[in-house]
């Protein structure tokens, strides 16, 4: 037997194919990808008002900021009263079931919660409610 062969074999041997590691951490990182839920804030600080009765809800919300002003906000801009029921419409379109929580300052007034409310009903959301703090 000769020396060369020997550690040409012995070489050979010692290789690691890396190649099936590589495609599991692929198939990790897309499937943490596709399963994570992101979360919409209404991208407006608002007082809440406190509740004895607050409960958590789930996180695939969408929700609806009211700001002391009566200015409404959704997905961190300012909308139009008139454009609620279609930007509701446009976020059950993505997230169908989705439960939509109203953010309003303690200090707006409630027209202008009862009119946001509506449009979201009229919007085909099945569960509406607002936000408060835990007492």
């Amino acid at each position: 037997m000769n020396d060369n062969s020997f550690f040409m074999n012995q070489e050979e041997e010692s290789q690691i194919d890396l190649t099936p590691m590589l495609d599991v951490v692929f198939i990790m990182l897309i499937f943490f990808i596709v399963t994570s839920t992101f979360v919409k804030e209404s991208g407006v600080d608002v007082t809440r008002p406190e509740a004895e009765t607050a409960v958590v809800t789930e996180s695939n919300s969408i929700q609806i900021g009211i700001t002391s002003a009566n200015q409404v906000f959704m997905d961190k801009r300012q909308i139009d009263k008139r454009a609620i029921r279609a930007n509701v419409e446009k976020s059950l379109a993505e997230n169908p079931g989705a439960a939509v929580i109203i953010v309003a300052d303690q200090d707006s007034n409630t027209s202008t919660l009862i009119e946001v409310m509506d449009q979201a009903r009229l919007a085909g959301a099945t569960s509406v409610s607002v936000a408060s703090e835990d007492k």
